[in-house]
């Protein structure tokens, strides 16, 4: 007959005395560490829609959708499919805001089962600032604003950004100058996409 080892008697006594290992889940929530990577979580108000998580994941469990048609302010949505997401953190350290001010962390979620697949997703919804002479999209309106923040002053020296600032604080009028067919250097005072500033700031000969 083998007989119980001495640690093992004493491990048997501790357990009689403090009562099971285990949690007492699901009759009691179970509280996870506090190093435990879970479900990340999105910030609405700090997202810029920048898509630099987009750009990082790994699992593609972030996208986006532009909507230009149907509604009255361009949007784009966000998209975060959870049942695709791999927890990794990869979007975590993605995200281009300060490192104490993320729009996407690691939350303490780990319960994440679903009867209906269709529900596991969350969206976010940005507005858009299109270019003012061809209606390509640019940025969000909140990307151009945090670049000018980031940036300060030398957002002079790009009239998308200032411009973007100034109609913030309700300093700037909206396109007081229509756009002409050419696209003239008065032009330039807009907000462009990359091509279109291009187009107004040089020439070519045909």
């Amino acid at each position: 007959m083998r007989y119980p080892k001495l640690r093992e008697l004493a491990e048997a006594v501790k357990a009689v005395i403090k009562g099971p290992y285990t949690s007492k889940f699901p009759v009691e929530p179970h509280v996870p560490h506090p190093n435990f990577r879970g479900q990340p979580e999105f910030n609405r108000d700090k997202c810029l829609g920048c898509l630099s998580c987009e750009e990082a994941c790994p699992s593609s469990a972030i996208a986006h959708e532009d909507v230009l048609e149907g509604v009255d302010v361009p949007k784009r949505v966000m998209i975060h499919y959870t049942d695709d997401c791999i927890f990794c953190g990869v979007c975590q350290d993605a995200c281009i805001r300060e490192s104490d001010d993320k729009a996407i962390v690691l939350g303490n979620k780990w319960e994440l089962s679903y009867f209906d697949r269709s529900k596991a997703y969350e969206t976010i919804e940005k507005e858009l600032q299109l270019c003012e002479i061809c209606g390509t999209v640019v940025a969000t309106k909140d990307h151009l604003l945090w670049l000018a923040r980031m940036v300060g002053e030398l957002s002079f020296s790009n009239p998308t950004l200032y411009l973007s600032r100034l109609r913030e604080l309700g300093l700037a009028d909206n396109n007081l100058e229509p756009v002409h067919p050419d696209k003239w250097r008065s032009d330039r005072i807009k907000v462009l996409c990359a091509e279109c500033r291009r187009k107004t700031t040089t020439y070519e000969d045909e």
